[in-house]
């Protein structure tokens, strides 16, 4: 009966070959649908900038439903009517772009079949590249180098990061560079601002704002943090905006635009890098948003064979990273960062895994307590936004106190977004986030404010441009 109702575009649909319907029914030797359809089609909602709800393919699991509610406490979605006509939609049967949805994607990661995937736009990444008079920039987030070998047969937590260089080398970028880069700026930007609230006692805890699904949750549910909310940019916006910045002349010069490009795990960052407020004369910080899944999509659809290719780096100058920068892509890792830039002697390797314990792990809470200068810091690090409405209530009620709080919606941090390859169980977290740190054990540069390119840029072009790291916070709270 599931599958008389059910759309059978298997061979088009994103979840072919995973698809949990078709697992059914090849277990149970169905081959031929007797039954006709009963039910009505229903229409595709494409509202969403990061997902696609095709209902027709729903198998009324309550996946999603679960996830949403109990999760993330966002409840955008529900069961409605009985029998024959039950189906999840969300309040009132809108669009989900007019309900509270965050754009966060774990629904999609959950969910067994095709019912909610990812709002593909490889199109419009294939018509920048072919377009001549477009210099087409790509930036890569941490979290994407430990998950898409998974999908051409890499073990979660695998780097394959020489791999997806080369591989969007030859689908015809002209750059590539890293994401960990934006992240090092976030952490000296960030880290300023701390330090002056630390230093008036306004506006404390602060709130970290990397992370696009935790700020729309707060600006639905608690508008009255939003002077908490750090106001820097997301790495992927400052990292945006430098590029615009950097290629002003030469654009001018050349006669081409440059088009930012980011490869993020993460369905929310679509709807980031589409808000108001990281557009400024008609220029956008970031032009397009692919994720992981698609980026994989591509290299397949252009027959690369991904486990050949020779590894290759990321171009200059904004390859420089530090391990400080890539470790944002695990839960607890802004936080490390930050509190690692505001400390007077640096921690090596070994030092930092007993410093840093309390808020490593995939633990739904941690706190710890750090000694910068002649203060003791209290930070907090929480992941999945039911945790983070919970730590938030204790903090409202004195329960808590805290001085920095980092907060991911996605379980695990973006090693887990929506965007991710599937599943993301607790195991595949764990050693995604394990890649993440033997990523930075190995660096050169273990911290933001020793990256040599990031002093030069705050010293120079950063350094009377507020505009270019910061976000107008009226903006934020009124887009």
């Amino acid at each position: 009966l599931l599958l008389a109702n059910h759309d059978r575009d298997c061979t088009t649909c994103e979840k072919t070959g995973d698809c949990t319907l078709q697992d059914l029914a090849a277990r149970f030797g169905i081959t031929k649908i007797r039954f006709g359809e009963l039910a009505d089609k229903l229409p595709i909602d494409t509202s969403s900038l990061g997902i696609v709800r095709n209902p027709n393919k729903c198998i009324l699991c309550g996946d999603c439903v679960r996830m949403c509610s109990e999760v993330q406490g966002v409840g955008a979605l529900t069961f409605a009517y009985r029998g024959s006509d039950m189906k999840i939609t969300t309040a009132f049967d809108r669009n989900i772009s007019e309900v509270n949805c965050i754009d966060c994607g774990q629904c999609r990661s959950i969910c067994p079949t095709g019912a909610i995937s990812i709002k593909n736009e490889n199109c419009k990444f294939w018509e920048l590249i072919h377009d001549d008079n477009k210099r087409v920039v790509v930036q890569i987030a941490p979290a994407v180098r430990v998950a898409l070998g998974e999908e051409f047969g890499y073990e979660p937590g695998e780097v394959t990061i020489g791999k997806i260089v080369a591989a969007l080398k030859m689908l015809g970028v002209d750059e590539v560079y890293d994401t960990a880069f934006g992240a090092d700026m976030t952490v000296i930007a960030e880290g300023q601002e701390f330090v002056e609230r630390l230093n008036t006692g306004e506006n404390l805890p602060l709130f970290t704002s990397c992370c696009p699904g935790w700020v729309k949750f707060a600006e639905n549910r608690f508008p009255e943090l939003l002077d908490n909310i750090s106001s820097c940019k997301s790495p992927q916006q400052m990292f945006g905006s430098v590029i615009k910045e950097y290629y002003k002349e030469k654009d001018a010069t050349d006669g081409r635009e440059t088009v930012v490009v980011s490869i993020m795990p993460c369905t929310a960052k679509k709807a980031e890098a589409a808000r108001d407020e990281f557009e400024h004369n008609g220029i956008r910080d970031v032009d397009l948003v692919i994720t992981t899944q698609e980026l994989a999509l591509m290299i397949k659809e252009a027959g690369i064979q991904f486990e050949n290719l020779e590894d290759e780096s990321f171009d200059m100058p904004f390859g420089l990273v530090s391990g400080s920068g890539v470790i944002f892509g695990s839960t607890g890792g802004v936080a490390e960062a930050v509190v690692t830039s505001l400390l007077e002697e640096k921690p090596d390797n070994i030092t930092k895994e007993i410093l840093f314990k309390d808020v490593r792990g995939l633990e739904n809470t941690k706190e710890a307590t750090y000694k910068v200068g002649d203060r003791e810091v209290k930070v907090a690090v929480v992941h999945g936004l039911k945790n983070a409405e919970n730590l938030i209530n204790s903090i409202k009620s004195g329960e808590k106190e805290y001085h920095i709080v980092e907060v991911m919606a996605c379980p695990g941090g973006c090693i887990s977004g929506g965007g991710q390859p599937v599943p993301t169980t607790v195991n595949v977290r764990e050693r995604r986030a394990l890649g993440i740190y033997r990523l930075d054990k190995s660096s050169q540069i273990k911290s933001s404010e020793q990256n040599p390119l990031i002093i030069s840029l705050f010293e120079g072009m950063l350094k009377d441009n507020h505009d270019i790291l910061h976000v107008n916070k009226k903006s934020k709270a009124d887009s």
